[in-house]
């Protein structure tokens, strides 16, 4: 069985911040080996990583101490000698909190989007600082080919008529 693993081709794949080049490879053959030197800073876990793997145990162990600190009876955590902790009330109190927060800023980002939008009325949801004209250019001669026309928008007054004859 590992005559098998060895003596069959192994998807390669170079790590090189030039480009990544993706090769097959006969580990039987030495030459092919050698190809692919292997630099100290291609090995092991990437600073991003870390960082996911340090935030995550984090959030882990501070869930279970919060956990513990607001289910627990106070004569159990005074046995274990646990004598100063925060007031059951902020067990309660902060998460109520930090949802109310999320909450009333998902409420002003929605207003203040509602305050910022021109009203449908207004002409400013027609025209403003985007907007192209329609340009008129004529061919000089009947023989040559015309070519196509700028992107511009339609004026009100032609899509008036189209719709409203």
């Amino acid at each position: 069985m590992a005559d098998s693993f060895v003596n069959s081709p192994i998807r390669m794949l170079s790590l090189s911040k030039e480009r990544a080049t993706v090769s097959l490879l006969d580990l039987d053959s030495d030459e092919n080996v050698s190809e692919y030197p292997v630099s100290s800073e291609e090995q092991g876990p990437k600073s991003f990583e870390i960082y996911v793997f340090a935030g995550s145990i984090t959030t882990v162990v501070t869930t279970a101490i919060y956990l513990i600190w607001a289910y627990t009876p106070e004569p159990c955590l005074y046995s274990l000698g646990i004598t100063y902790y925060p007031s059951r009330y902020w067990a309660l109190s902060l998460p109520a909190f930090a949802m109310v927060a999320v909450v009333l800023a998902m409420v002003f980002y929605i207003g203040l989007n509602f305050m910022v939008t021109p009203l449908p009325t207004s002409l400013n949801t027609m025209f403003d600082v985007h907007c192209r004209e329609r340009s008129m250019f004529v061919a000089s001669g009947k023989g040559e080919v015309q070519p196509i026309e700028p992107i511009s928008d339609i004026s009100i007054s032609q899509i008036n008529d189209l719709m409203f004859r």
